[in-house]
């Protein structure tokens, strides 16, 4: 069996990913590194059996997946799980399409229209980019002078993901959340992102202990996934007084730190989950 692993630079969790490859007999790792690779759309013909998409670029995560698709390559996760997870505002619908606890979202077009909202909601707010990851470009908003100034800087300065007011109900989860691992139909593991900051991203410095995969835990993470057309995916949580409520979901999920963390080796369950695919059985 001949498996593509598309990405960009080599991480610890693409080593750890390759490692689990390289102990299955019969596998053949097709390394693809998307600096280097080329498309003629209609007339592709790639001898693999399924593409693994590990890249740090969305667009090219994003446009990868599509060209694989389009010449007839399984792919891991699918174009459709990646458009949506790449976009909050897709993400978001799609979780309240399926009845996913999520907190209040609200979205605007105009500073003046995006204005109005954040005061209906009620302050504080977390203003974040539709398409963006690992903490970066949030702005928690407390009062109408921040919102103000705020809004101006993006509208002026940021680019056209900027134009659109993604708007989210602030969350006080007591300097921690969860990011649970689901592969599948089923969530293998999942880690607390403790930090003084209320950004709890490790990526932004936030401290990983193991969490408990409880009974709820499992129910909203699968269904989370299943929310976004399922695979291999991340879920953030917010543990809250009305439940345990989906902030985000991650199709390209990172997990480096999060092995020895939990006692679970998730490179081999994604392994196992891409063969299943692979081979049709999933």
């Amino acid at each position: 069996m001949k498996i593509g692993l598309l990405h960009s630079l080599i991480r610890k969790d693409e080593k750890f990913l390759i490692d689990e490859f390289n102990k299955i007999k019969g596998i053949e790792l097709v390394m693809i590194d998307d600096r280097e690779i080329k498309f003629n759309i209609g007339k592709d013909k790639f001898d693999l059996d399924i593409v693994v998409e590990r890249c740090i670029n969305h667009s090219r995560a994003l446009h990868g997946l599509k060209l694989y698709e389009s010449a007839g390559i399984k792919c891991v996760n699918t174009y459709s799980v990646a458009t949506i997870c790449g976009d909050k505002l897709l993400t978001s619908c799609a979780l309240a399409d399926h009845n996913v606890p999520q907190p209040e979202v609200r979205v605007a077009f105009t500073e003046e229209s995006a204005l109005k909202t954040i005061e209906e909601m009620g302050y504080p707010v977390v203003l974040k980019p539709a398409v963006g990851s690992w903490g970066r470009l949030l702005s928690k908003v407390n009062d109408r002078d921040a919102a103000e100034a705020i809004l101006e800087h993006k509208a002026v300065l940021g680019s056209y993901h900027h134009s659109i007011f993604y708007i989210q109900k602030y969350v006080e989860k007591k300097g921690k959340d969860i990011r649970s691992f689901v592969v599948g139909d089923k969530c293998i593991a999942a880690i607390y992102r403790s930090s003084a900051h209320w950004i709890t991203n490790t990526a932004r410095g936030g401290v990983a202990t193991n969490c408990p995969v409880t009974d709820e835990l499992n129910e909203i993470s699968v269904s989370a996934a299943k929310a976004v057309g399922g695979g291999i995916v991340a879920i953030d949580v917010f543990e809250t007084a009305q439940g345990l409520m989906v902030n985000e979901v991650n199709y390209t999920m990172e997990y480096k730190n999060s092995i020895t963390t939990t006692g679970v080796n998730i490179p081999q369950k994604m392994v196992e989950y891409i063969l299943q695919v692979a081979e049709g059985r999933k």
